[in-house]
């Protein structure tokens, strides 16, 4: 549930900027006005804006993923990803920033007294820079190619079955598990399609691939667990694209 509450943010990021009006209906007509200025825009290749959700799959084939012990590995990992971006177009090049949240499909048992039932989670976190340009255009489809540059959060987790399972309904201070989040720098490349299915509406896919630069020795919880990457780590994302344009 709390997976699902999390991939919930960006939808609800959308929702929250929709405008309101005085009376608490939307305007019809300023709406119209609104998606037919977006219209004209992109038809006649002037400047406006497109907001952006994404959901797919964030792989990590080649890390090392080090979870009971620094010499006790396992080799790469799947997650589930979502964001969200906003871009200015002006012709073919788009620019622009997003976020993305993904968490691990797997969910690890970590050292420990067989007792706690000890287990491990992970979740990422980037901000980045967006960079575009849409080589290929027709009427109803663009083909572009991509860069991003920006910073990853890996945040990995312990917690034992008295923190997911807890005795009671009483709240104590403080959270139920032990954290460690590991900062660094990402880069990538990315190639991707939209389809415009209806007016300032599209919808598509990517594929990109991305360099992490996290610091070479783990970050250490004060229960003694290290994080779980580290180094240059190789990630490839793929996923599905809805995009909605917006007049300046």
């Amino acid at each position: 549930m709390t997976r699902l509450l999390g991939f919930a943010a960006p939808l609800a990021l959308c929702l929250a900027s929709a405008p309101a009006w005085a009376d608490g209906a939307p305007d019809p007509t300023a709406s119209t006005a609104a998606a037919r200025r977006a219209t004209a825009a992109f038809e006649q290749k002037r400047p406006y804006t497109v907001a952006e959700l994404s959901l797919g799959l964030f792989a990590l084939p080649g890390a090392d993923v080090c979870i009971a012990s620094l010499e006790r590995c396992e080799q790469g990992e799947t997650s589930v990803a979502a964001g969200i971006h906003n871009l200015y177009r002006l012709g073919r090049v788009g620019v622009g920033a997003g976020i993305l949240w993904a968490t691990t499909l797997r969910s690890d048992s970590a050292k420990g007294v067989d007792a706690l039932e000890r287990d491990h989670s992970r979740r990422y976190f980037l901000v980045e820079g967006v960079f575009r340009y849409y080589a290929f255009e027709t009427e109803a489809v663009e083909w572009w190619v991509g860069s991003t540059l920006g910073g990853v959060v890996v945040n990995d987790s312990w917690t034992v079955k008295e923190d997911r399972e807890p005795y009671s309904d009483t709240a104590f201070v403080g959270p139920r598990a032990a954290t460690v989040g590991t900062e660094g720098l990402a880069s990538g490349l990315a190639v991707g399609g939209e389809w415009s299915f209806a007016d300032n509406w599209s919808f598509g896919g990517l594929l990109r691939y991305s360099m992490w630069f996290l610091p070479d020795e783990p970050e250490r919880s004060p229960t003694g667990d290290y994080a779980s990457l580290k180094g240059r780590v190789d990630t490839f994302d793929v996923g599905l694209l809805l995009a909605y344009r917006i007049a300046l």
